[in-house]
């Protein structure tokens, strides 16, 4: 499990959705953005679905788990 909390494109609120990490200023868990990415959907139609999520903050999601994963790889 990565540890999202020093990705600046997320947030997560005990209040809100059971404590998942979502993106910013939504209610979108990140965990949709994986889940949509393995069925194949493209990162455009991910936005334009899921209305608040921005490309800015997917590729930030997107970056931050790489570098988690090369970090716990390394470690």
């Amino acid at each position: 499990m990565l540890n999202w909390s020093s990705c600046p494109a997320v947030e997560r609120d005990p209040e809100r959705l059971g404590g998942v990490w979502v993106f910013r200023d939504t209610r979108i868990p990140v965990a949709a953005l994986f889940e949509n990415l393995e069925d194949g959907v493209q990162i455009s139609q991910f936005v334009d679905w899921f209305s608040g999520v921005t490309i800015a903050q997917v590729r930030a999601v997107l970056e931050h788990a790489a570098k988690s994963s090369t970090l716990s790889q390394g470690a």
